[in-house]
């Protein structure tokens, strides 16, 4: 993997793709200077990797937070390798969370997913953000990934403990951000919510970014759209071995881009996200 940095593609990005990564620039600057203690969420996913470019490129090349991964340690072995690469290629101050007293009792998939999730990830993350007393979270969610994403914010609080309430959320209109909040208050914050996934395909294409290859047909006619812990994340059936195919892919698809995701199953994610899930 070649070390990049976000400055040497800068000319590939054009037209709506331009006008998406200011806004998501803008919003990680804005968060930077609002919220003390700050950090963002990695999952080595295509998203939170785009993140992390943009977060780059907000900040000259320079991360000035923590990056946080919520390790379950049921990740594809492949995700894992990849982190320790990039964490290490990119200087990255790398934190990891894991709820160990839940692993140390047996939690594992079998015994629920929403068990699982809410024991590794939820709690997980909620023991952490406590624990170092964080007062904001940047997460690389998307509107259209998934439906209550769709009721996010940019920034969005979550009450002492981080649990969402999805009706009470403030206005964000013209461009214009709400960033004060009571004390007390836990602030998830979403530069990515207005992209699309094309969109953040056409972004990695544009700029180059090195991208885990789970998401590409090697060989057996199967690739990983979404990624998340091996027991719950199946791969799909593709041909897509570059980026120009998962783009084209993804025009003419009417497949859900997290059908591979258990824990999307039946009210599964409104569950967790209500509880102050990624």
């Amino acid at each position: 993997m070649s070390v990049l940095t976000p400055t040497a593609a800068r000319s590939g990005v054009a037209g709506h793709l331009r006008q998406l990564e200011d806004q998501s620039v803008y919003i990680l600057r804005e968060a930077y200077r609002h919220f003390d203690n700050l950090c963002m969420l990695w999952s080595m996913g295509k998203d939170s990797t785009v993140l992390l470019w943009l977060a780059r490129k907000a900040f000259f090349g320079h991360v000035p937070f923590p990056l946080v991964h919520v390790d379950t340690s049921y990740k594809i072995p492949e995700m894992i390798a990849y982190r320790d690469r990039v964490a290490r290629e990119w200087g990255l101050n790398l934190l990891i969370a894991q709820n160990k007293d839940a692993l140390a009792n047996g939690m594992n998939h079998t015994l629920g997913r929403v068990v699982c999730c809410t024991a590794l990830k939820t709690n997980g993350l909620k023991d952490f953000v406590a624990e170092r007393g964080y007062t904001a979270v940047i997460l690389g969610i998307r509107a259209d990934e998934e439906g209550t994403r769709a009721k996010e914010r940019y920034f969005s609080p979550r009450d002492h403990h981080g649990e969402w309430d999805f009706r009470d959320q403030p206005p964000e209109l013209w461009g214009q951000f709400k960033t004060s909040f009571p004390e007390g208050t836990h602030i998830r914050v979403h530069p990515l919510l207005d992209w699309r996934e094309i969109d953040v395909w056409e972004y990695i294409r544009a700029e180059n970014i090195p991208i885990i290859d789970l998401y590409f047909n090697r060989g057996d006619g199967t690739r990983y759209r979404s990624l998340g812990c091996a027991p719950c994340t199946f791969a799909i059936r593709s041909t897509a071995k570059s980026l120009d195919d998962i783009i084209e892919e993804l025009r003419q698809t009417t497949v859900a881009e997290r059908s591979g995701r258990a824990q999307d199953e039946g009210r599964g994610m409104e569950v967790l996200r209500k509880d102050g899930y990624m």
